[in-house]
């Protein structure tokens, strides 16, 4: 693990540099170390990820039929980097988004010129700032689609991190669209 993570540590120091210090409650991080499924399964690293002061581990929602995890995979338009391992920088919850069409939200994104999460990145961001993920204010990941009008999100149920989905076209209060400024891998 460590032989693929510690090459990425002058890349997180020269990108990271220049971005604000992190602010999950604001929900704002300057970057996230991502891990693959090829190193870890998204099922595994779900299960790392904890609510600040809380014990029980994040999960995978039932309403994922075995097998389908692994369908999601980069939307159009994500260009991820070689490897498995590499950095988001400039992350945002994207509560601005909290109450849009989820399909809506992803065009306004792409117009800013950021990039939307995916289900890796995702887990990621809870892994590593667990206080970015708060009631009402919780992130769909529209950079990992399956190719139907599922989006990945992570949300709070049961007082843990969830991964579920919601419908591209259906609005909900308490999901933001989760968006990065960029990645790199060096």
């Amino acid at each position: 693990f460590a032989a693929v993570v510690t090459p990425l540590r002058s890349a997180a120091v020269a990108h990271g540099a220049a971005l604000p210090a992190p602010d999950p409650a604001e929900g704002r991080v300057p970057f996230v170390l991502v891990v693959t499924r090829a190193l870890v399964p998204v099922e595994e690293s779900m299960s790392l990820t904890v609510l600040p002061g809380r014990t029980g581990a994040g999960f995978v929602d039932r309403s994922f039929e075995p097998g389908s995890v692994a369908r999601f995979v980069p939307a159009e338009g994500v260009d991820l980097p070689d490897g498995r391992a590499y950095l988001l920088f400039g992350v945002e919850r994207g509560e601005e988004f909290c109450g849009a069409v989820p399909k809506t939200a992803m065009e306004t994104v792409a117009r800013r010129g950021r990039t939307l999460l995916t289900m890796e990145e995702g887990i990621a961001l809870v892994t590593q700032h667990p206080g970015i993920l708060v009631k009402n204010k919780c992130f769909s990941l529209g950079g990992s689609r399956c190719g139907d009008s599922r989006v990945p999100a992570i949300w709070i149920s049961r007082n843990t991190p969830k991964l579920g989905w919601c419908w591209e076209g259906n609005p909900h209060t308490w999901l933001g669209m989760a968006s990065a400024a960029h990645r790199a891998a060096e």
